[in-house]
C-alpha cells in the first residue's frame, strides 16, 4: 500500500494510544494484548534476551513451551517456522524503528547546498509536525510502560532498541522547539527504570533497587578484569567511587567501539547507531550509573513552585488544552503501577493545579503595582495593590547544617520587613492577620522596558509583568515595629497580656524552602547565577481558603515516604487489577460471624424487611426466643448470605417481597434462619440530655449492607490500613474512605 504521511501516522499513534488506554475493555484487551506477550521478546538482541532469562528464569519453561506450540502450528501449515517475523511479535518493534527512523532524518529537514546536493538534517528548522510525531509516539511508550499488562514484556523491548539513550543524543532533545519533547523523553527514562518487579508487580525497596545496582556494578568489574587489562582501575575499584555518570565515563572512553560492544553486549550488532562511540558510551553509563531513588526525588523535589515551572507551557498551559498537542503530565488512568505510582501521579498534578492558581494571583497583583525604575537604578512602584506589598528589608535569618544523609539544609528561616502605613484599616487588618503556617510568596520585579515594537510583541508574559523569580515560604511568627509578638497561639502570651500593635512596620519570620535554597545555592556556586535571595522587593500573600496547597503535598510526600501496608482485598482492586467484586463484604475470606447494627433498625418489622430471603429469629442474651424484641440487635451472619435485588429507596414498601414470600411458603421451601440478638445497650448517664441520638432513617435492604462493609473495615484491618485510609480520605484522593473515618 502507500506510505502514510506524517499527519497520518500521527493520527495513527493518537488511535493506538486510546487503544492502550482502553485495557478495561474485554473485546480491546484480547486483541491488543497479543502484541505486549511473551512472544514479542523472540525479536530481542541475543545479550538482552539471555539477561532476561537470567533475571526471570520462571519463564524460560513458558518460553520452551510456547516455541514448541508455535513450531507445531508452523510444520502443520507447512511454513518455515520464524517467530520473529510475525506481526504481532514485530509490531511494536517496527513503530519504534520507524520512530528512530524520522527523529534522525526527518525533524530537521534536509539543507540544500548551492550545488543542489540534500545535507540530511542540515537545516535548522525543524518539522513542526514531526515534532508532534515525535512527541506522541513518547506519549504512547510511556503509557506502555506505566501499566503492568504492557509494561511486564515490552519494557525489554524499549530498553533492548535504546530509545531512551538515542532521544538524548538526538538534536531535537536539545533544540528550543524540544522543550517538550525532551520532558516526555525524561518520564518514559523514569517508567523504564520504574522501582517494580515487572512480572510479579511488587514495589522494590530501596534496599532491593541498591542490592540490583551493585550486581550490575559487580558483572561489569568482573568482565572489564577478564578481558581489557586497560581498564583494571574499574575492575578494581570500590562500587562508590565509580556509580556516578561522570566516573563511568572517564573510565570507558578508553575503549573502542568494538571492545565497548564486547563488554555491554545489550546492542545488537545490526543496530545502525552501533559504530556510534558516543552511544555504546551513554548506553552503558546510564545502564550501570546509580539512579537516584524515588523517595529521595520526591524529598528533592520543591513544594513551592518557581517562575520557571509556571510559566512552562508545556506543564502549566495558560489556555484551555484542544487534545491537539500532548503534555508532558502523568495521566490519571484505571490503572496504576503502585501506590506510590498512584501518589506520585496526583502529588505532580495537584502541585501543577495550584501553580496555575499561583500564577493567576501573580499575574493579578503585579500589574497594580505600576513598577518603575527610578533614579537610583532601582525598582520603585506607584501603585499599590491589596495582596502585594513592597518589601522594606529582607534577610538570611539562620541555615541549620543538613540531616545526617541529606544534602539540603534542614532550616532555613529568613526576616522580611514592609510596611502597612500606606493600607486603609480594613486592608492593615488583614496584614495584620498573618499567623503561623500561612503561605506567602517572594517576588522579584525588574521593569522590562523592550528596544522596540517587535522585542515588545515577542516578550514573554513574565518579561512584561517584569518578573524575575518566585520563592514560596511559610510564616512562622510575627512581630510589630516594638518587637511584640503578633498572632501566637502558642501560649507564650496570655489573653490578658495581649495589645494592639505598635507602629506601621512588621517584620514576618518565613521558613523558606530548603530543597529550592539547595538548588539555589548550588546554581550560584557551579554557574555563577545571580542571587535570587537579594533581589526581593514585594511579599505577596493569598486568600486562606485558597492557600492549603503545601499542607496536603506534604502530607501526600510523607505518605510516599512510609510504607503503608494495605490489605490484600483493596491492593488489586486500588491499582486497577483483579475482579472488583472480590472486594464486596460477602465475598471476604475472613468474613464477621456476628454484627453489632445498633440503632440502624427502627423496630423488628424494619429487620425482617431488611433480609426478605430469610427467616428471623429473634433471641435474647440469654438465648431464649424473644417475642417482642426492642433493638438494637446484634446479627449472626450465615456463612452464605443473600443479597436483595430489589431494594427500594426511601420507605417505599415492596409488594413483591411479600408475595415472594407468598410463593415460598406454597411450594414448600423452607427459609433460612437468621439469628437476631435483642440486647439492651449499657446506660450512659441518669440524665436526659446524655442520652445518645437514635436513628430515624428507614433503610432499604441495600443501604444495610453499608453497615457490614464498614464493620468488616474497621475491625479486620490493620492499623496502618486505616491510617493509610484517613490520609486519603483528608488528600480527596480516595472518597471510599470517607464513610469510614467519619
Amino acid at each position: 500500500g502507500r506510505t502514510l504521511t506524517i499527519t497520518e501516522k500521527t493520527n495513527y499513534l493518537l488511535f493506538m494510544i486510546n487503544v492502550f488506554q482502553s485495557l478495561e475493555d474485554d473485546i480491546v484487551s484480547n486483541t491488543v494484548l497479543k502484541l505486549a506477550s511473551l512472544q514479542v521478546w523472540s525479536c530481542l538482541s541475543h545479550g538482552r534476551f539471555q539477561m532476561e532469562m537470567c533475571l526471570n528464569p520462571n519463564l524460560l519453561k513458558k518460553w520452551q513451551k510456547m516455541v514448541k506450540k508455535e513450531s507445531k502450528e508452523a510444520e502443520k501449515r507447512r511454513e518455515p517456522f520464524d517467530l520473529s517475523s510475525k506481526l504481532e511479535v514485530r509490531f511494536v518493534k517496527n513503530l519504534i524503528e520507524e520512530f528512530l527512523e524520522i527523529l534522525d532524518s526527518q525533524v530537521f529537514p534536509p539543507k540544500q547546498t548551492d550545488d543542489g546536493d540534500s545535507i540530511p538534517g542540515g537545516s535548522e528548522q525543524v518539522d513542526s509536525e514531526c515534532v508532534l510525531y515525535c512527541e506522541r509516539f513518547m506519549e504512547f511508550l510511556i503509557d506502555l510502560l506505566s501499566q503492568l499488562p504492557t509494561r511486564r514484556f515490552l519494557r525489554p523491548v524499549v530498553a533492548d532498541a535504546a530509545v531512551v539513550p538515542k532521544c538524548h543524543l538526538s538534536a531535537l532533545y536539545n533544540h528550543t522547539d524540544g522543550w517538550l519533547f525532551a520532558q516526555l523523553v525524561d518520564m518514559l527514562q523514569f517508567y523504564e527504570r520504574f522501582e517494580i518487579n515487572d512480572h510479579t508487580g511488587t514495589q522494590l525497596s530501596d534496599d532491593d533497587v541498591l542490592v540490583a545496582h551493585y550486581s550490575r556494578i559487580q558483572a561489569v568489574q568482573l568482565s572489564a578484569f577478564k578481558k581489557f587489562p586497560k581498564l583494571k582501575e574499574l575492575a578494581l575499584a570500590n562500587a562508590g567511587s565509580i556509580h556516578t555518570r561522570a566516573d563511568l565515563t572517564k573510565k570507558l572512553s578508553t575503549l573502542s567501539p568494538e571492545e565497548l560492544q564486547d563488554l555491554l553486549k545489550l546492542v545488537s550488532c545490526k543496530d545502525p547507531w552501533a559504530e556510534r562511540v558516543d552511544f555504546l558510551l551513554e548506553v552503558m553509563v546510564s545502564f550501570f550509573e546509580k539512579r537516584q531513588s524515588q523517595k529521595e526525588a520526591i524529598n528533592a523535589l520543591p513544594l513551592y513552585p518557581d517562575e520557571q515551572i509556571m510559566w512552562d507551557e508545556s506543564l502549566v498551559p495558560s489556555i484551555n488544552y484542544s487534545g491537539e498537542g500532548c503534555l508532558a503530565l502523568p495521566k490519571l488512568n484505571l490503572q496504576f503501577l503502585t501506590f506510590h505510582d498512584y501518589l506520585l501521579r496526583n502529588f505532580n498534578l495537584f502541585r501543577l493545579e495550584s501553580t496555575y492558581e499561583i500564577r493567576e494571583d501573580i499575574q493579578e497583583v503585579i500589574p497594580h503595582l505600576h513598577a518603575y525604575i527610578n533614579r537610583e537604578g532601582e525598582t520603585a512602584f506607584r501603585g499599590w495593590s491589596r495582596m502585594g506589598v513592597p518589601i522594606k528589608e529582607f534577610k538570611i535569618k539562620e541555615v541549620k547544617q543538613p540531616n545526617m544523609g541529606e544534602v539540603k539544609p534542614a532550616f532555613v528561616t529568613a526576616d522580611v520587613t514592609f510596611s502597612v502605613s500606606s493600607y486603609e484599616a480594613h486592608i492593615r487588618s488583614e496584614w495584620n492577620s498573618l499567623k503561623e503556617h500561612d503561605v506567602l510568596f517572594l517576588l522579584s520585579i525588574r521593569p522590562f522596558e523592550p528596544l522596540n515594537s517587535e522585542g515588545a510583541a515577542k516578550s514573554t508574559v513574565p518579561e512584561r509583568l517584569g518578573l524575575q523569580f518566585v520563592r514560596g515560604c511559610e510564616v512562622i511568627e510575627i512581630r510589630d515595629e516594638g518587637g511584640g509578638l503578633m498572632n501566637d497561639f502558642t501560649g507564650r502570651i496570655k489573653r490578658d497580656e495581649w495589645k494592639p500593635p505598635k507602629g506601621d512596620l512588621r517584620t514576618v519570620t518565613v521558613a523558606l524552602d530548603t530543597a529550592q535554597y539547595y538548588m539555589d545555592v548550588n546554581a550560584i556556586a557551579e554557574k555563577g547565577a545571580e542571587d535570587v535571595y537579594g533581589t526581593f522587593n514585594i511579599l505577596l500573600r493569598r486568600k486562606p481558603k485558597e492557600n492549603n496547597f503545601k499542607a496536603i503535598l506534604e502530607s501526600i510526600r510523607d505518605l510516599m515516604n512510609e510504607s503503608c501496608t494495605v490489605p490484600d482485598w483493596l491492593h488489586n482492586i486500588f491499582l486497577g487489577y483483579g475482579n472488583p467484586s472480590a472486594a464486596h463484604w460477602t465475598n471476604m475470606p475472613d468474613l464477621l460471624e456476628t454484627v453489632d447494627f445498633k440503632d440502624t433498625f427502627l423496630n423488628a418489622d424494619h429487620l425482617r424487611r431488611s433480609f426478605p430471603d430469610y427467616e428471623v429469629c429473634f433471641i435474647g442474651p440469654d438465648g431464649n426466643k424473644v417475642s417482642h424484641p426492642e433493638p438494637p440487635f446484634r446479627l449472626k451472619l450465615p456463612k452464605a448470605l443473600k443479597t436483595s435485588t430489589h431494594a427500594l429507596s426511601g420507605n417505599t414498601e415492596s409488594v413483591s417481597d411479600a408475595q415472594n414470600d407468598v410463593n415460598m411458603v406454597d411450594t414448600g421451601c423452607e427459609l433460612e434462619k437468621l439469628i437476631v440478638e435483642a440486647y439492651v445497650p449499657p446506660d450512659p448517664a441518669p440524665y436526659p440530655q446524655d442520652q445518645p441520638g437514635k436513628n430515624s432513617v428507614r433503610f432499604t435492604p441495600t443501604q444495610v449492607q453499608n453497615p457490614l462493609f464498614l464493620s468488616y473495615t474497621l475491625f479486620s484491618t490493620t492499623q496502618y490500613s486505616f491510617i493509610f485510609g484517613m490520609n486519603l480520605c483528608h488528600l480527596g484522593c480516595f472518597p471510599f474512605f470517607s464513610v469510614c473515618c467519619c
